[in-house]
């Protein structure tokens, strides 16, 4: 039987499921392919865990749209409050030359990367959408390296299942499974519209996860945990874990 074929028929299962015996056996059926999300664990989640495994059955390798470089917003958003304090003003000041990207957790080599580190990693530019939950969305051009290359880098143990990403705001934080991580439109972002990335936009270093709404494209990103379960992390927003469009 074909990937597609297999995906077909659990998705129908699954659904089908849902629609004769309720949501909380569309749930199960949901979990018994592996098909569910780390905040779930009761049926007030139901609707996540649906949402999220029959996205993941249907959109799991699909591309968010692209679009031409006349469609870019004139007047993007620069939504959320800069960094305070010294340390983010004197690093500001040397042009990120001290900024420092650590990647831990379930990976055979762990590192710090330096930002001219990651500029120098293969790049890949997309000029794609970003909305948020607030009502806000512009259309931009973003630079920078994919997750999949620095994860490559690492090397990524076998049963991690994900990623973890921490801002210097160190009250901002989120965390995307594999598929988005190694999804070729996921970037490690430091330029936008042909340019560094403004600081108003998360420069240096923010992550852009344009299969996701804007609160997953975490801004000021300087450390990157690789881990297999989510249990003891404190949740940093109010907001639905799994954010696909």
């Amino acid at each position: 039987m074909s990937d597609v074929s297999r995906r077909k028929m659990i998705t129908a299962g699954v659904s089908a499921t849902a629609g004769v015996a309720g949501i909380a056996a569309g749930v199960v059926a949901a979990k018994d392919h592996g098909f569910i999300p780390p905040n779930t664990g009761s049926l007030y989640h139901a609707g996540d865990t649906l949402t999220y495994a029959a996205q993941r059955l249907l959109t799991n390798h699909r591309m968010a749209r692209e679009f031409s470089r006349d469609q870019i917003s004139p007047k993007p958003f620069p939504n959320g409050d800069l960094p305070q304090g010294d340390e983010f003003k004197r690093l500001e000041a040397g042009k990120f030359a001290d900024w420092k990207l650590s990647v831990e957790g379930m990976v055979a080599r762990p590192a710090t990367f330096s930002l001219a580190d990651i500029k120098s990693f293969p790049s890949r530019s997309q000029i794609t959408h970003i909305a948020c939950e607030e009502g806000w969305s512009y259309i931009a051009e973003w630079i920078g390296a994919p997750l999949s290359h620095v994860l490559d880098l690492v090397g990524v143990q076998s049963q991690a299942r994900y990623v973890v990403y921490h801002s210097f705001q160190r009250e901002w934080w989120d965390s995307i499974d594999m598929a988005d991580a190694l999804h070729p439109q996921t970037f490690l972002a430091y330029g936008m519209n042909g340019g560094d990335m403004p600081v108003g936009f998360g420069g240096p270093l923010r992550m852009r996860v344009p299969r996701q709404l804007g609160y997953k494209s975490i801004k000021y990103v300087t450390r990157l945990k690789v881990t297999d379960t989510l249990k003891g992390e404190e949740p940093q927003s109010d907001y639905s874990w799994y954010a696909g469009m």
